[in-house]
């Protein structure tokens, strides 16, 4: 049997390691940012029925713009949004939200080009950018992991990149982005501003979101998905939002009807019923708040957050940490920030049973 040492392989991706969190069969798996609440009855019931409707055209390919789906999406993007409706001509969907960060990086990326990010922040935003070939930038944060203007206006200054990637709020550290660094950072370049909002749910009642920014702002796209707040990870859907001429640059890279049949209707499905699947929201708000409170009564510093999670802080071995959690049948993450470790904020349940192993492992 071959290894990857015998095969043609690109030269720029040889000893490099695939993607991958954890997969450990646990009883409490709080490492990837999942919502861990069931989908409810009435939407499984809901998905079921589009699926069904899908199921009698399945011999012919999908319809390659989703219509429906874009109409949908555009139709939930609007909600309690100042700046005014969506368009759906404004609207792009994918498989997950990574597809669509790949596609933004094959119209406006690619060799001779680079991409300006901020870590610690989503590690796949450079797997993706190594993937295209575009080369990948850093710039800093501040001490308590935020971006302000004036940074991020001046790592742009120092990197002159063709994408400037930003995570509101962040992950792995939860932390907010104001629309004024988002600004500052679509000012300070002529190239593409994309702000990945993964988590955009669980921020703040009542706080604006980047697409109040979009009016104006052709060079700005919005990376959103349904795997978080909509517990449809295993579904694969992300979209974007962005001015219509960007929604025509991603055809050009998008592999023909991309987005399946089945897909399309379970997604519309779910959207049908978003109000039941956001009120999951308000219980993983509280969950999180709790681990907030609960985690420094331990003895461990926090990130404050505005997503699922936490990153929580003052840990002298996080590895063997990490480890004995995993004994007690509990997976967390370990990001690779020294001393951190990170937790999804899960359902009451999940949230007492790992805060009370961890105040045992600490005792």
């Amino acid at each position: 049997m071959a290894s990857l040492s015998d095969l043609p392989l690109r030269d720029d991706l040889r000893g490099k390691a695939p993607y991958g969190a954890p997969m450990d069969p646990v009883k409490y798996a709080l490492n990837v940012n999942e919502n861990t609440h069931p989908v409810p009855g009435p939407v499984r019931e809901a998905i079921l029925a589009e699926v069904s409707r899908a199921l009698e055209s399945i011999n012919r390919y999908p319809d390659r713009e989703f219509t429906a789906l874009r109409a949908a999406l555009a139709d939930y993007a609007s909600r309690d949004r100042a700046a005014g409706p969506i368009d759906p001509s404004m609207v792009w969907a994918a498989n997950g939200s990574n597809e669509v960060i790949q596609q933004v990086l094959q119209a406006f990326g690619g060799p001779g080009r680079s991409v300006l990010g901020f870590p610690p922040s989503y590690s796949m935003h450079p797997i993706i950018a190594e993937s295209t070939g575009t080369s990948w930038s850093v710039g800093s944060r501040e001490s308590d992991f935020s971006l302000t203007p004036d940074g991020v206006r001046s790592a742009i200054q120092l990197t002159t990149p063709n994408l400037v990637f930003l995570c509101a709020p962040n992950n792995p550290t939860g932390t907010p982005v104001s629309l004024e660094t988002i600004e500052a950072a679509y000012d300070a370049t002529d190239g593409i501003v994309m702000v990945d909002e993964a988590y955009v749910e669980f921020r703040p009642e009542g706080s604006a979101t980047a697409s109040e920014l979009l009016p104006g702002r052709e060079r700005l796209v919005i990376s959103r998905t349904m795997s978080k707040a909509f517990a449809f990870a295993g579904a694969r859907v992300g979209y974007l939002l962005a001015d219509p001429a960007v929604i025509d640059a991603l055809r050009l890279v998008r592999l023909p009807y991309h987005l399946s049949g089945i897909t399309q209707a379970a997604a519309l499905g779910a959207l049908q019923h978003s109000d039941v699947m956001l009120s999951m929201v308000s219980d993983i708000r509280d969950q999180r708040d709790r681990l907030l409170r609960e985690l420094p009564e331990l003895g461990y510093s926090v990130c404050a957050s505005e997503a699922n999670f936490v990153l929580f802080g003052g840990i002298d071995d996080p590895q063997q940490l990490f480890r004995d959690l995993l004994e007690q049948d509990i997976l967390i993450r370990d990001v690779g920030i020294p001393g951190h470790l990170r937790v999804t904020a899960g359902t009451k349940e999940e949230t007492s049973v790992f805060l009370e192993t961890l105040g045992r492992l600490r005792a």
